[in-house]
């Protein structure tokens, strides 16, 4: 039997994700592509919540009391942790910055 994971969501995450859609929508001007990167980051974040530890950890150059793990959801990278049975979301960044000074 599968074990089944509670996910959690940080404001950190919650942060990040507003602002990436409110820059996509108002600065971009394209609310239609702000709505499907919501959909595709939602789908990609329950698909994973099925197995979380399954996949290897992000190596970081800092220590974490938790390994970091990651989903690829487009040009953007949604960064987690498992804690016991639970998925806690932490942030989602853009794929092409410093990724060691993020988290």
């Amino acid at each position: 039997m599968a074990k089944e994971y509670k996910l959690r969501f940080l404001s950190l995450f919650e942060n990040d994700f507003n602002a990436i859609v409110d820059y996509i929508a108002v600065q971009l001007q394209n609310p239609g592509a702000a709505n499907r990167l919501i959909d595709d980051v939602e789908k990609s974040i329950y698909d994973r919540l099925q197995n979380p530890e399954s996949f290897e950890p992000y190596r970081s150059a800092s220590e974490h009391p938790y390994p970091y793990y990651y989903i690829r959801v487009r040009s953007y990278i949604v960064f987690y942790v498992v804690i016991n049975d639970v998925m806690e979301v932490r942030r989602i960044v853009y794929g092409r910055r410093d990724m060691p000074k993020q988290l």
